[in-house]
């Protein structure tokens, strides 16, 4: 059995330990691993080698409708995900755990055994990675904010007399990663996620979310005194645009939507040697983007584990674009074996978990100002590429997208349709990038919270085009 090439500049064991009461009490889960981790490297036989991850959390979720909670509740789960090897063999399955040592060992038990008959058919994997060398870490941050019934209790305070929609989350996430072979790593953290809109009526409403790991009512407050501003402009009778061209100005929001879409399949090196990537052009050198683009994997600045499923460390940041060209891929321990390159830890799929766009100098507070004449987009949404080989894509503005005539806002406009590559928008058209980015959560709760995470600038565009 031969260990994937490790990442060259792995990031050093960091440890927060927060002396909180809340920290201590999550502190079971971590120690509940260990034990569970050590009791399953008893049940192995001859050269086994065993590999678990846990994905956990503790969260509490709310839903309003016309600024009242319409439903409240609490998830807490663990799974488990399993790894039984031996050779170039190995089969994998997962369990949920209960947190119960009785009832959890007995179902590990015959999850190990199910998976020691199932090895027993399959055939070697030629592209098997398994850390061998990784060290352990551990990483928990975890906050003293506000109680979740503090932040119910402001949030419909503050937005007394608007009709708001959305859905509050909040709760810590733990990853483990544990082999038989003595490597621990360990992630916590805390967070909270707010997406939420000010409807006005039929399809006119305004989406704002707030996220991070500490409530701050005063940057909630600013939110929304932004978000009745625009809620009263689109009171006023909207304009159609023609098809065409138009000086346009991207929020972060809107920006999220475009890179959510490019981050699928766009870096990492298995898509870029079967040539599969939307930025093809990129990479053979057909096409670049603005030299002031610098696109990275930051792993340091996000809200994920420095760590991925099968336990290969993550650098800090991985520089994927810069000066406005291809730099770097992510690889996946398996591209690294079938490819015979170093791993810098990606997750099996080879898609960014924290990306990170650079800011530029475009001061935030004078955005309108700077657009003068033109759209300012709130939201995107119902993104796809028209022409994936050319990087093209299409979608829809939703929310509040208004029409602005000498830096200032005239009337909301109504839905458009763009489609336009991002050598575009980020390329030869591109004016500059705001010089403040915004830290967004995925509010995914798809199976679990998500943990992945944006920051991204607004861009001024010159020349958006618009088909519909």
């Amino acid at each position: 059995m031969t260990a994937a090439a490790s990442s060259a500049s792995g990031p050093t064991t960091r440890s927060l330990r927060p002396s909180d009461a809340s920290s201590r009490a999550e502190a079971g889960v971590q120690t509940y691993f260990n034990e569970l981790s050590s009791w399953a490297n008893g049940q192995l036989r001859g050269e086994e080698v065993l590999t678990l991850y846990l994905a956990a959390e503790d969260s509490n979720f709310v839903r309003f409708n016309r600024n009242l909670v319409r439903q409240a509740g609490s998830v807490r789960q663990r799974s488990l995900s399993v790894d039984l090897i031996e050779g170039r063999r190995h089969a994998t399955g997962s369990i949920q755990l209960s947190q119960d040592a009785a009832m959890d060992q007995d179902r590990l038990a015959h999850l190990i055994r199910s998976l020691r008959e199932q090895r027993s058919v399959v055939p070697e994997d030629p592209y098997l990675a398994v850390s061998t060398d990784g060290a352990s870490t551990e990483e928990i941050t975890v906050t003293d904010g506000a109680r979740s019934d503090e932040v119910i209790d402001e949030i419909q305070t503050v937005s007394d007399g608007k009709d708001l929609v959305g859905i509050y989350a909040d709760g810590s996430l733990h990853h483990g990663f544990a082999s038989s072979l003595g490597q621990r790593n360990w992630y916590q953290t805390s967070s909270f996620n707010f997406d939420w809109s000010f409807y006005l009526h039929a399809d006119k409403a305004v989406k704002n979310a707030y996220a991070g790991q500490r409530w701050d009512g005063d940057a909630f407050r600013a939110k929304v005194s932004t978000a009745s501003q625009q809620l009263a402009v689109l009171g006023r009778n909207p304009v159609d645009l023609p098809p065409g061209g138009y000086r346009t100005y991207l929020t972060p929001s809107a920006m999220e939507e475009l890179m959510s879409l490019l981050a699928w399949y766009s870096f990492g090196l298995k898509a870029h040697r079967t040539r599969q990537t939307p930025l093809l052009k990129l990479a053979t050198g057909a096409e670049a983007l603005h030299p002031s683009v610098r696109m990275t994997e930051d792993t340091a600045g996000g809200t994920g584990p420095n760590f991925q499923e099968q336990g290969f460390l993550r650098p800090d940041q991985v520089v994927l674009i810069g000066d406005g060209r291809l730099t770097d891929h992510l690889v996946s321990p398996r591209s690294a074996r079938e490819y015979g390159v170093m791993t810098n830890g990606a997750s099996t799929y080879e898609s960014p978990e924290s990306l990170a766009l650079a800011p530029g100098t475009l001061p935030a507070d004078r955005v309108l100002e700077e657009l003068g004449t033109g759209l300012y987009i709130g939201n995107l949404w119902y993104l796809n590429y028209s022409d994936r080989a050319g990087c093209r894509t299409t979608g829809m503005t939703r929310f509040a997208t208004f029409w602005v005539e000498g830096g200032e806002v005239v009337a909301p406009v109504n839905v458009m349709r763009f489609d336009d590559t991002v050598y575009n928008i980020l390329g030869r058209n591109l004016v500059d990038l705001s010089d403040r980015a915004d830290t967004i959560l995925n509010p995914s709760t798809y199976v679990a919270r998500s943990s992945s995470s944006f920051t991204l600038p607004g861009a001024l565009v010159e020349d958006m085009r618009f088909t519909l």
